[in-house]
């Protein structure tokens, strides 16, 4: 295993590792101010496709933490990264927030629900009868659907509230055709992130609180993976997957000294 000080490039997932909600994890800013001291390249990533990025900057600002808005990568950047090198029109039928349509902006895409090439699905809290029924009508005509993550629940201020994976299975029951997932667990997301800071996965390492996401798509990436126990895993939970992180700490606190 590469030696973590000799690590040259850092891929971290946002929420579990450096912040819990608004409020900062043990040793978040000082792992972003040994990065920013020793001049390694890092992108913190998100599958949260709702905000831009400069929306998670001033978000983790107001928590303490400070992270430029070009260190910062999103299931709705990767996604319209990824769809910017497939063959084919640049036309989307988009369903998501801010996040999602900019970004598909920024990649060249047109935004119509006239025969488009890709019907493409984020998270979203404003899904309506009227846009599904137009997916599906889009999906069975030929356009290929994506969506930018898998997850299908997320919390909320009152409980959990559905999230893309579980809309994206009402469209598949409907048409019978499964969407290409481009956030965690797919390594896709990982390149792409991998190629925006022009890093290699032999010197790269990615931090991660989830062990069926962060963890197992690190390790498909090639990338040297750090878990840590400050979000969804406990140690007790690692026995039951199949493969297991490069190490396992405590917090990123217990990170810093090792770079």
């Amino acid at each position: 295993m590469t030696e973590l000080r000799d690590l040259t490039c850092w891929l971290t997932d946002m929420d579990g590792v450096l912040v819990h909600g608004d409020r900062p994890l043990a040793g978040a800013a000082e792992l972003l101010a040994k990065w920013h001291e020793t001049g390694r390249r890092y992108l913190v990533l998100t599958n949260n496709s709702v905000f831009t990025p400069r929306d998670l900057a001033a978000r983790l600002t107001r928590s303490g933490l400070d992270v430029p808005e070009e260190n910062l990568w999103t299931s709705a950047m990767a996604t319209a990264t990824f769809l910017t090198n497939q063959s084919g029109e640049k036309t989307a039928f988009v369903m998501g927030e801010a996040g999602l349509t900019t970004a598909m902006h920024e990649a060249g895409f047109v935004l119509t629900d006239i025969d488009p090439e890709y019907v493409v699905l984020g998270e979203t809290r404003a899904l309506t009868f009227d846009q599904v029924t137009r997916a599906i009508r889009l999906i069975n005509a030929g356009s290929r659907f994506i969506i930018t993550n898998p997850d299908t629940h997320g919390p909320d201020t009152t409980g959990i509230v559905p999230a893309t994976g579980a809309f994206a299975a009402m469209i598949t029951a409907a048409t019978g055709k499964k969407p290409y997932v481009i956030g965690k667990p797919n390594p896709i997301m990982f390149r792409t992130a991998l190629n925006r800071i022009q890093a290699h996965s032999e010197s790269t390492g990615m931090i991660g609180d989830t062990m069926s996401t962060d963890i197992v798509a690190g390790m498909e990436a090639g990338l040297t993976t750090v878990l840590v126990l400050t979000g969804s895993t406990s140690r007790e939970d690692i026995a039951s997957y199949p493969y297991r992180p490069s190490v396992v700490l405590e917090s990123v606190a217990d990170l810093v000294p090792l770079l």
